[in-house]
């Protein structure tokens, strides 16, 4: 990577620039950011304003259509052997629900154990309850497989136990973008610990769940940098999250990432040689629905790579998603070790964000993701609970990574270096070595037109 004596004060400028923490901070402020919600579409808004104002052209807002999805009230007991309430929340996509019937703890919830639970102990007509981690020496299993799984077996809910103690309930969609076949709610660590104590008893529980699904809309929002070209490169992140929390960490970090980027690129637009398209999602946590809105209307064939900001910001060291693209993952690295910043790399596909519906179509995806401090517990930490707040997000990070996605944005807009495409054979073959697709069609999320 060149550096120029422009580029190294775009650097300089980016270093000292605040607008990233100030765009996390007007984000976190609002009441949710729920998909399809007046909130969501107020938090479109900001992230229109924060384009505006890095310099990006042609700023609009892009409505889609979607299912929106509201919780009311939720209320889950034990009945026996004791009777006894506990906290729950119900998952997105929960279809309303009153219904009584046996715990069974399918464990960490892969297709191994809910298989041998449903063997042992019989899953028809039970209230499957789940961790919401998988063992490090495990391939990492999403919720919504562990949920489709389950209901596949028979369940007639499913609950959702936090590996994360502090008395946080996670939530997270179980289906996408239609209610569900049964209802899902989340739980506490501290729950869980006792819901897995009343099933190895025989144990039974009532779950009521109150929701509604009804005809909504969402948004997009999008700008653009650099030069009219034939072939272009998109930079995207995700500004919606659940409303049980700010959303601080996810994925309020990603989207001020991607403010912050692109105000470094507005800097050195005239260095472009390709059009960046820039643009704030919304309804990932739903759904990755306006992905696939924005995947669909442009030309794919001319996007050159996508670029995924769900995950950076939030921790210092920076984890590159690849997704099967060996070009993208030497360039990672050689733009990350250009300016001294430790980078990990993880180069298997996997379909839970935002550069899906892109990935699917054959185009180089590069998801920026962030690795939590050393020796902390795989999965979600304090992400999709009510603890995603602003406090703990770090304005050093951000500018860091601000800087770093717009170093890697600009080498794709300028290199010359061929990214070649992803063969849809390649993609379902790397997808089937780690053994996704049961649950991608469990979860009913494994393309159609793969069959």
């Amino acid at each position: 990577m060149d550096v120029h004596p422009h580029l190294e004060r775009a650097v300089g400028r980016a270093w000292l620039d605040d607008r990233p923490r100030e765009a996390l901070t007007r984000l976190t402020e609002l009441p949710d950011r729920m998909g399809g919600s007046p909130g969501e579409r107020r938090a479109a808004e900001i992230v229109r304003e924060e384009f505006e104002a890095a310099g990006l052209e042609d700023v609009e807002l892009e409505t889609f259509p979607m299912q929106y999805w509201e919780r009311g009230r939720t209320e889950f007991a034990v009945v026996d052997p004791v009777e006894r309430s506990f906290e729950a929340i119900a998952l997105p996509y929960s279809p309303p629900g009153d219904l009584e019937g046996p715990l069974v703890d399918v464990g960490y919830g892969t297709p191994a154990e809910i298989e041998a639970a449903s063997e042992q102990r019989g899953l028809d007509g039970a209230i499957a309850v789940s961790s919401t981690t998988t063992p490090p020496d495990r391939r990492f299993v999403h919720r919504m497989e562990k949920f489709g799984l389950a209901a596949a077996a028979g369940a007639k809910a499913f609950v959702f136990a936090n590996h994360v103690p502090g008395q946080l309930p996670p939530t997270g969609a179980l289906t996408f973008d239609r209610e569900a076949a049964i209802p899902g709610v989340g739980v506490s660590a501290e729950t869980g610990d006792w819901l897995t104590d009343y099933a190895d008893r025989g144990g039974r529980a009532r779950l009521r769940v109150e929701a509604t699904t009804e005809e909504g809309s969402s948004q997009n929002v999008t700008g653009t940098l650099g030069p009219e070209s034939d072939e272009g490169v998109v930079l995207l992140a995700h500004y919606d999250a659940h409303d049980v929390a700010e959303g601080a960490l996810d994925n309020g970090c990603g989207i001020a990432t991607v403010v912050g980027a692109g105000r470094f690129l507005a800097a050195v637009e005239d260095d472009l040689e390709r059009r960046v398209r820039v643009a704030g999602v919304g309804c990932e946590e739903i759904g990755l629905l306006g992905a696939e809105a924005l995947a669909k209307s442009l030309d794919l064939e001319s996007v050159r790579a996508v670029v995924n900001v769900d995950g950076a910001g939030r921790f210092r060291n920076l984890r590159a998603f690849s997704h099967a693209s060996e070009s993208l993952a030497d360039l990672a690295e050689r733009v990350t070790d250009a300016v001294g910043h430790p980078v990990s790399h993880e180069r298997d596909p996997h379909p839970f964000s935002d550069h899906w519906p892109f990935l699917r179509a054959g185009v180089p995806a590069l998801q920026l993701h962030s690795e939590p401090p050393q020796g902390a517990e795989r999965g979600r930490g304090w992400g999709h609970t009510a603890a995603d707040t602003r406090d703990k997000a770090d304005s050093r990070i951000l500018r860091e990574h601000a800087i770093l996605t717009a170093l890697l944005v600009r080498e794709l807009a300028c290199g010359d270096g061929a990214i070649p495409r992803l063969e849809e054979a390649d993609l379902r073959e790397a997808l089937e070595e780690q053994a996704y697709e049961p649950g991608m069609r469990a979860a009913d999320i494994w393309p159609t037109e793969w069959a």
